[in-house]
């Protein structure tokens, strides 16, 4: 939601004594803002498995869409060139690094006099062949000890025109350009971002989740090692299920949907 008073993104269905996990800027004034990701994949995800997979419904909704600034095109020579025009331009430019159209002087006509001219790129090609760096014309800041891992969007269908480089940005320390990486995979034909579709899936993630702690691993070589509690969890996942003639389909979205709903215990 949005409040017009003062501009700001509200934080969805959250107290508003609650503060937000991630609050985004929006720089470029054309973007579109970013939005929850969706739990039936923007719409395509099949009916089936919307009803019934909360797997798959979860990962979808985690975490936010967001767009391009706007529609344009990258065309690579499967060498050192790559060439890119956007909307309402017929012409195709030599990719080094650009700056989103006219966004360089908005920008200088807004920043603090000792901040003019350090307005970040849209696009910039790197070194390597194919790979181009894109700002999605956001920057976002993280709550305290919450970082943002950038990817593809979850169970949409990805263009095979390119791929995306995964990333772990810290952003509750970096105030920086919220951008992705991508890697060319197709030459000579025209690969189209559109500014009504979804090209990043941005997620939280807790510091304490990644780094050293995933170390902290265990791996059961054999069948024959399992214990009786784990054999008594396999049978209620997998064998009551299948014996018991009068089981409701999607007992696991059920639970946990139920789960989910109950408040996370304090501290």
């Amino acid at each position: 939601m949005h409040d017009d008073e003062t501009g700001a993104v509200g934080v969805g269905e959250s107290s508003k004594y609650d503060p937000p996990i991630v609050t985004f800027f929006r720089f470029v004034p054309e973007c579109r803002l970013p939005m929850r990701a969706d739990r039936a994949a923007a719409g395509t995800m099949p009916t089936r498995a919307f009803r019934h997979c909360e797997a798959m419904t979860s990962a979808s909704a985690f975490g936010w869409y967001v767009f391009p600034p706007m529609t344009f095109s990258l065309l690579w020579d499967g060498g050192a060139e790559i060439f890119w025009t956007f909307k309402g331009e017929e012409a195709w430019f030599p990719l080094r690094k650009v700056q989103f159209p006219n966004f360089a002087d908005y920008f200088d006509e807004t920043a603090p006099a000792d901040v003019k001219s350090f307005s970040p790129s849209f696009l910039a090609a790197f070194k390597e062949p194919g790979v181009v760096q894109i700002w999605s014309g956001l920057i976002a800041r993280t709550a305290p000890e919450w970082s943002l891992l950038v990817r593809s969007p979850a169970n949409l269908a990805r263009s095979q025109g390119y791929e995306h480089y995964e990333g772990i940005i810290e952003t509750d320390r970096w105030f920086g350009p919220l951008f992705t990486n991508v890697r060319l995979t197709r030459t000579n034909v025209p690969v189209e971002f559109n500014e009504e579709y979804p090209f990043l899936q941005v997620q939280p993630v807790h510091r304490s989740t990644y780094g050293n702690i995933l170390d902290r691993f265990e791996v059961v070589p054999e069948l024959g090692q399992l214990t009786p509690a784990d054999w008594m969890a396999f049978r209620a996942t997998v064998v009551r299920p299948n014996v018991d003639p009068h089981r409701l389909r999607g007992q696991y979205a059920v639970t946990s949907r139920r789960r989910r709903k109950q408040p996370i215990p304090a501290g």
